[in-house]
Order: structure tokens, then sequence, then C-alpha cells
């Protein structure tokens, strides 16, 4: 099993949810960040003053799969969240050791 965690901008997750959903992917978690990349935050205008806003914000999604699946989540995000410019996001994948569902006790595959 993978773990696979996307930053991506917050108006795009609608069409990453509708990408996984289409993947066959059920479940995932979707939390609000903030923070910078390449971008180094952003100059913007208020009230006629300008400053910086250091970290952005941006959502940080999170789903587990079999190992088999990783490939076509990994594309599904990437085509749903690019927009070509910086700032677009990033996914990491990482292994995950083991799964309980609370509710039932099972395990690893069939917690999923």
């Amino acid at each position: 099993m993978q773990k696979i965690e996307a930053i991506i901008r917050p108006f795009k997750l609608e069409d990453v949810k509708v990408a996984l959903v289409e993947a066959g992917i059920i479940g995932m978690t979707v939390t609000e960040v903030r923070g910078f990349g390449r971008q180094k935050g952003q100059v913007e205008r208020y009230r006629g003053s300008e400053f910086t806003v250091e970290f952005l914000q941006k959502l940080k999604i999170e789903v587990v799969v079999e190992e088999s699946l990783v490939e076509a989540v990994v594309t599904a995000i990437g085509d749903a969240a690019r927009t070509g410019e910086i700032g677009d996001g990033k996914i990491f994948i990482s292994p995950v050791q083991s799964v309980v569902r609370i509710r039932t006790g099972e395990r690893d595959a069939s917690a999923l």
C-alpha cells in the first residue's frame, strides 16, 4: 500500500475529486494548508498598499491505495490539478505499513 499526498491549488479540488472518483478511489482526506515553494509568496495590494503574502493557501489531499493503483492516481491528480503555472503543487508517495479500520478491526487491503 502507498500513501499519496498532493498539495494543490484550492480551486482545483473539485476537478481532482472527480478525477479520483473516475479512477476508482472512494475515499480521501482534504486539509487546508499554507506554504510556499518556488513562488516564494506573492505580492498583493490592499487599499493602495503592497504587502507580501509569504504562505499561500493550498489544499492537501491524502489517499491510501494498493500498489497497483498508484500510477493511475498520480496521473489523475496531476492531470486534474495542472494549470501550467508555478504553484500547481506537488505529489508525494510514501509506503504505508498497515491500515486498520476502527469500526470492524479489518486490516490492510480489506480496510481500504
